[in-house]
């Protein structure tokens, strides 16, 4: 977007020493920090990028929000899946233009709200989620991040296991507890060549994720990882990594479904 800033829409504030604070744009609202008070109208009408000054006489530059930025502030309901996960799901299970993606749980909805800029506005995104709160949270920051609730997003409550054949989806993407459960109805759900996704947090999970899809005989080309994020300090000649970094977040699992089961041989025969 090259417009002007906008009333209604998130904004990141970005302060002198790094620190970010996203808020929504209201005119008759202000924004409250240690260095004082910041006018919303004062940040309504100027461009991405530009400078305010604060009551306090803090400087703040105002940006909209990437979905990163906004991953990692918005209001959390269940864990978020973290943007170097995002990424790599995008990634690994291919989420292409024009896509039919299946989703479970929903969460707080981070990764869904990925999965619909990935799909656009040509795909489709059906997100399953069990709980009724957490669904109701989620849609409330679906809705925040885009403006509106995208008209290529159905929300369902319920089971994915109960979706998989209704959707007949070109992804299945899964960040529930035991996704293992889904991989029969998966091998006959997806579209062959379809991409099977789980996240998961631990190995004994990942284990039993990937003896449930070998056992259906359904899938092909599996493969495990994680992914360690790290950044590093720039400064002149000071190059350094940080002190910190974002270590084991969670597991990806991504699959391949076969299109005939009898197609799963031993090729070293």
């Amino acid at each position: 977007m090259s417009e002007p800033l906008g009333a209604g829409e998130p904004v990141l504030l970005l302060d002198q020493k790094g620190r970010r604070y996203l808020i929504r744009l209201d005119p008759d609202k202000s924004f409250h920090f240690h260095r004082g008070v910041v006018p919303h109208s004062d940040v309504i009408g100027l461009d991405e990028g530009s400078l305010v000054t604060s009551s306090g006489g803090g400087r703040l530059i105002v940006l909209r929000p990437r979905l990163a930025d906004y991953v990692l502030k918005m209001p959390r309901g269940a864990q978020v899946v973290y943007p170097k996960d995002i990424g790599q799901i995008l990634v690994w299970a291919d989420i292409r233009p024009g896509d039919v993606v299946l989703e479970a749980g929903t969460g707080s909805g981070a990764l869904t709200c990925a999965l619909l800029r990935a799909v656009g506005p040509g795909g489709r995104v059906v997100s399953v989620e069990r709980r009724d709160d957490h669904a109701a949270h989620a849609r409330r920051s679906i809705a925040d991040f885009f403006g509106e609730l995208p008209g290529q997003l159905e929300l369902v409550i319920g089971e994915v296991e109960d979706q998989i054949s209704r959707v007949q989806p070109d992804r299945l993407v899964l960040d529930l507890p035991e996704p293992w459960h889904a991989a029969h109805r998966a091998g006959e759900g997806l579209v062959p060549g379809g991409v099977f996704c789980a996240y998961l947090p631990t190995v004994p999970q990942v284990q039993m994720t990937v003896e449930a899809l070998e056992q259906t005989g359904g899938f092909i080309d599996t493969m495990a990882f994680e992914t360690l994020f790290r950044t590093w300090s720039v400064a002149g000649r000071s190059v350094r990594p940080d002190h910190r970094m974002v270590g084991h977040t969670g597991f990806v699992v991504v699959t391949r479904r076969l299109a005939d089961a009898s197609d799963n041989h031993d090729t070293d025969g």
